[in-house]
């Protein structure tokens, strides 16, 4: 069990985490859409540290699961934590996918594959749009407010 509190957000909370929100990352994040490859700004980034949703601020991937996948988009081999990432069937594009979403939010993150490496062969293939960034050691961001964990430096 997760010592996050996943209880979305209220309807003004939502509100004015999407008021923050560029053009392009409400266009992924709230429209299922997908930056272009290559080009995201995690993509190659190699600290230490925790990658959380860009909205709520969730903690959803580990820098320690990151991998290079080769497709143009940050991939990892395990969530954080399972409770914090959803799974949705995806059929859009012609064909069938399995879509994540960040569990206390919704926001768009990306698609998971079978074919990641040892030891989940999973990979979760995200959006940098979707995501933010926290140091090791460094104190997690908490838009909403709700201390507890969200209090603690990412590890």
């Amino acid at each position: 069990m997760t010592a996050f509190d996943l209880t979305p957000p209220s309807t003004a909370q939502r509100d004015a985490l999407i008021a923050g929100l560029s053009e392009e990352e409400k266009r992924v994040l709230l429209q299922h859409g997908t930056e272009a490859p290559f080009c995201g700004v995690f993509l190659d980034n190699k600290r230490e540290g925790v990658y959380c949703c860009r909205l709520c601020a969730l903690p959803l991937f580990r820098s320690s699961t990151k991998f290079d996948s080769g497709t143009g988009w940050p991939s990892f081999f395990a969530p954080f934590d399972p409770a914090h990432v959803g799974e949705i069937r995806d059929t859009s594009h012609g064909m069938v996918r399995t879509e994540i979403v960040c569990a206390r939010c919704g926001s768009h993150l990306g698609h998971v594959f079978p074919d990641g490496p040892p030891p989940t062969f999973e990979r979760h293939c995200l959006n940098s749009v979707s995501l933010g960034f926290v140091d090791q050691g460094q104190p997690y961001p908490d838009p909403l407010q709700r201390g507890g964990a969200e209090a603690e430096p990412a590890r």
